[in-house]
């Protein structure tokens, strides 16, 4: 999903846009993903239809948007950690929490349909991502299953939650030139 453009739409008008460049996976093999324990009333659109979207507050705060991956009936998705939003404050939509508060995403958007115009929608990349510009490490703000690297982020983006140790910010972030108008 890296490289995709995240759109917030209302009646086919684009309000909001911006380039996916953080996320994170979740799979009910592993402890820290919803799905893990069992199915239950919170977390059966995990266990849908892949492309719709799992929405979720976390600690009682703030909203995370995910993306239902794999199959139906497992438990398996990815969280969008960031985004960046050209011609915005670069850290505008570093974190889970400040996707939704931009993007306006609340527990209603839960269940809906990553391709319905109406709503958010993902389309295809806008920039080519290779191997070489992702960083893969380890997944944040987790208590379990803390060692899988399940987490990757665009190295040259400026707009990432947190980076790796060692880790440099670019001093400038070349994505701004590729992001173009929706296709």
């Amino acid at each position: 999903m890296i490289g995709c453009r995240l759109v917030r739409s209302n009646k086919n008008k684009d309000i909001l846009q911006g380039i996916i460049v953080e996320t994170e996976a979740y799979s009910q093999e592993d402890e820290a993903c919803h799905g893990f324990n069992k199915r239950t009333n919170s977390n059966e659109v995990l266990f849908g239809e892949p492309g719709n979207y799992y929405v979720y507050q976390s600690y009682g705060i703030h909203h995370c948007l995910n993306v239902v991956t794999h199959k139906i009936n497992f438990a398996s998705g990815v969280l969008i950690r960031s985004v960046f939003i050209k011609n915005e404050d670069e850290r505008i939509s570093s974190g889970p929490g400040l996707i939704t508060k931009k993007f306006l995403i609340n527990k209603s958007f839960n269940g809906l349909k990553s391709y319905d115009n109406l709503y958010l929608k993902i389309l295809k990349r806008d920039i080519k991502v290779s191997k070489e510009d992702l960083l893969q490490t380890t997944r944040i703000g987790i208590s379990k299953a803390t060692d899988l690297k399940w987490r990757w982020y665009l190295k040259s983006s400026r707009s990432i939650s947190k980076r790796e140790k060692g880790d440099k910010n670019p001093k400038k972030f070349f994505l701004d030139q590729f992001v173009s108008k929706p296709q």
